[in-house]
C-alpha cells in the first residue's frame, strides 16, 4: 500500500537508519531506546525539512517556478535546507530570517550564505509580513517566485511524514510511542495521519519547543485533517486525541538551558549521536525526564525521531563546552 501518491523530487537519502541505543537505555534505566535517522537524509547535513522538500519542490517545479522563499529563525534548520534544495537543482533562494543580523556568523547561517541564498533579516518587523513582501517583490520583478510556508508544513510538505511512517512500518515493527521535537507541527501531523491510516498503535507524542499545547494542538488537527483530504485517507481525529508535551519550553525557543545541556552531552556521551541545541535537545530532554518521573515505563519500546539540526550546535558553542 502507498498512501503518498504525490509528485515527488527525489533528493533525501532514504530510507534513513534506525538505530538501537543500547548504552543510553541502560544508563536511564528504562525502556528500550532507539533513534531514527532523519538527521542523515543527505542535505546539507540532513534534518526532517528534507523529507518535505522532495514534494515542494516537485510542486514548484509543476508551477514553473524559479525562486523559493520562506521563512525561519536564525538557525533556522528549515532554510539551511531549502537553500541546499535550491542550489542543487538551480533555484534561487530567499530566507527571511527573524530579528538582526548578528555580528559573528556561525551554524546554520554561515551554511546558508555558503548555499548563496539571499537573506533578508526582519529586524523589528513580522518575519511573515516580510515574508509576504518580498514574495510580492518577487513575483513583480518576474522571478517566478514559490512561496515555502514556515517549517515546509503545508498539507504537500507535511505528506512527506505520511510517508516516512509507510518507510518505517517496513524497517521495525510498532513501537509503543515515537518521541520528537514539534513546532510548525507538520512533522507530527504527517506522522498522525500516517499512523492511523496504517493501523499502528504507536502514540505519536511530540515535545513542543516553543509553543503552549493549547495552540499546537488544534493546529496539528486542523493540518492533518487538510492531509488527509488532500491524500483521500479517512481521519478521525479531534485536537484533544493530539499528544503534545509542553512542559519543557524553558526560557522559550532557541534559549538552551541545562536540560538540554545535559541531554546533549548525554546521547553524545553514549551513543556518540549529535543533537541539537533547539529541537532534538529539547526534545530529548524532554525524554530523559518523562522517563525518570516514569511517565514513559520500563517495558516500553521507545523511537526517538532525530529530526536533525546538528550545524546549530555551533552558534551554542560557548554554552556547550566544558
Amino acid at each position: 500500500m502507498t498512501l503518498v501518491n504525490l509528485p515527488r523530487q527525489r533528493i533525501a537519502h532514504l530510507p534513513t537508519p534506525v538505530e538501537p541505543l543500547p548504552r543510553l537505555s541502560q544508563a536511564l534505566g528504562g525502556p528500550s531506546i532507539w533513534v531514527k535517522r532523519d538527521d542523515q537524509t543527505g542535505l546539507a547535513f540532513g534534518g526532517n525539512k528534507t523529507r518535505k522538500l522532495e514534494f515542494l519542490l516537485a510542486d514548484a517545479r509543476s508551477l514553473g517556478a524559479e525562486t523559493l522563499i520562506t521563512r525561519g529563525a536564525l538557525q533556522s534548520n528549515h532554510c539551511r535546507q531549502t537553500a541546499a534544495a535550491a542550489a542543487r537543482h538551480g533555484y534561487a533562494c530567499t530566507l527571511i530570517l527573524a530579528g538582526e543580523a548578528p555580528s559573528t556568523i556561525t551554524g546554520n547561517l554561515l551554511l546558508d550564505q555558503l548555499l548563496g541564498a539571499e537573506i533578508i533579516f526582519a529586524g523589528d518587523e513580522d518575519p511573515e509580513q516580510v515574508l509576504k513582501q518580498a514574495f510580492d517583490r518577487a513575483r513583480e520583478e518576474g522571478r517566478r517566485p514559490y512561496l515555502i510556508p514556515y517549517g515546509g508544513s503545508s498539507p504537500t510538505g507535511a505528506s512527506a511524514y505520511v510517508a516516512a511512517l509507510e518507510e518505517l512500518l517496513t524497517e521495525e515493527a510498532p513501537f509503543h510511542r515515537i518521541v520528537f521535537a514539534t513546532s510548525s507541527g507538520g512533522t507530527q501531523a504527517g506522522m498522525i495521519v500516517g499512523a492511523q491510516a496504517l493501523g499502528l498503535p504507536t502514540r505519536i507524542y511530540g515535545i513542543s519547543v516553543d509553543k503552549p499545547a493549547d495552540d499546537l494542538r488544534p493546529a496539528v488537527a486542523a493540518l492533518a485533517h487538510e492531509i488527509a483530504d488532500l491524500l483521500g485517507i479517512d481521519l478521525a481525529l479531534d485536537s484533544s486525541d493530539v499528544l503534545v508535551d509542553d512542559r519543557y519550553l524553558g526560557g522559550g525557543y532557541g534559549v538552551m538551558g541545562d536540560p538540554e545541556v545535559q541531554a546533549i552531552r548525554l546521547f553524545a556521551r553514549h551513543e556518540g549521536l549529535l543533537l541539537d541545541p533547539v529541537y532534538t535537545g529539547r526534545a530529548a530532554a524532554g525524554l530523559i525526564d518523562l522517563i525518570h518521573r516514569g511517565e514513559i515505563e520500563p517495558g516500553e519500546r521507545i523511537l526517538f525521531w532525530h529530526t536533525g539540526g546538528t550545524p546549530g550546535l555551533f552558534a551554542y558553542a560557548d554554552q556547550l563546552k566544558n
